[in-house]
């Protein structure tokens, strides 16, 4: 069994810990809040946790096999490394650092102390982008050709990150899970408009090797809360919609292509058939734990590694970047030599 330690219980780590105590092989021996109240919280739906405000001496505790790190974005990088260099095994919530040089100094650390470094980016988990990522693989789409994806609501404004960051984050994360070709610049442009808080609507597109592009629209101040993706290959097109109960993954046997003979003028359209796959209803954030706990007993990456926290932090900052310069475009292999 491994012993689970959480550093945070406020508003993702409850979810963390019920997790862990649902999945198999794993169980919480401790959690560490420096509120009071989170703790009383704690202790009533893990009374067999012990818990504690110091994430330091939790992390020291020698019972304590594995970190989880469920705190505010800016202690990731000092609570991660910490935990690493105590010879645990972390898990640590998206985004894994606030820059690529420490994402990459966590990756090295990890890398030397032999344990396992996973990030939180849950919906790579999900049924549906498992599914997604099965037909490409399988080369049911084809080639990429482009990443649409909408991702808006009313709030919740967060204090120490803006809306790329918090929102942005979860594409980068399936898009280096989809993708096989690497982004290779992003230009993005960003704007507040609450007093006091970081920028609340951006848009951005990525530009891959292999020529596809990627569109991002997210937003804290929408009217309506959507979820939706879309996805343009060479024989086949897709469109995944989270907020749907059913049926979330649409396939379609649709596409165009150029005149087959030089005396064709019209681009030739394809109007297949729909079909939606079935997916797993598997609660993602249970399937996430349980690969933690297959990486640390069989020694191997987890899906979501430290290295592909690292390529997701590097884009995050290539966008911030962007974003200071009214969308100039920011070269991403330029930066990877240059480190």
């Amino acid at each position: 069994m491994i012993r689970i330690g959480l550093a945070g219980y406020g508003y993702w780590g409850p979810n963390l810990a019920r997790a862990v105590s649902e999945a198999g092989e794993t169980v919480v021996e401790m959690i560490a809040d420096q509120s009071e109240a989170a703790l009383e919280r704690a202790g009533t739906r893990h009374p067999s946790a012990r818990l504690t405000r110091s994430i330091p001496e939790m992390i020291a505790d020698p019972k304590v096999d594995a970190v989880m790190i469920a705190t505010p974005v800016h202690t990731h990088f000092d609570l991660a490394m910490a935990a690493i260099r105590a010879g645990k095994h972390v898990l640590v919530e998206k985004p894994m650092a606030e820059t690529p040089d420490r994402a990459r100094l966590l990756v090295d650390a990890a890398d030397r102390r032999g344990v396992v470094l996973m990030v939180d980016h849950t919906f790579v988990y999900t049924g549906a982008v498992q599914k997604i990522a099965s037909l490409i693989r399988e080369g049911r789409i084809g080639d990429l050709f482009y990443y649409n994806s909408t991702r808006v609501n009313l709030g919740i404004f967060q204090r120490d990150v803006n809306v790329i960051w918090d929102l942005a984050v979860h594409d980068f994360a399936i898009m280096d899970h989809l993708f096989t070709a690497r982004p290779a610049a992003i230009s993005a442009s960003a704007a507040g408009f609450i007093d006091g808080s970081p920028e609340n609507l951006a848009h951005l597109t990525i530009f891959f090797e292999d020529g596809a592009q990627a569109h991002l629209n997210v937003n804290w101040l929408s009217p309506v809360k959507i979820r939706q993706i879309l996805i343009g290959g060479s024989r086949q097109m897709i469109v995944y919609d989270d907020m749907l109960n059913s049926e979330k993954v649409k396939i379609y046997d649709r596409g165009a292509q150029a005149p087959t003979t030089p005396y064709a003028d019209m681009v030739a359209y394809r109007l297949g058939d729909m079909h939606a796959p079935a997916l797993s209803t598997k609660e993602a954030l249970l399937t996430e734990v349980e690969e933690f706990a297959r990486a640390i007993t069989e020694g191997d990456a987890p899906m979501t590694d430290g290295i592909g926290g690292l390529r997701v932090v590097e884009m995050l900052a290539a966008a911030s970047k962007s974003t200071q310069m009214r969308g100039f475009p920011v070269d991403l292999m330029t930066q990877r030599v240059a480190s």
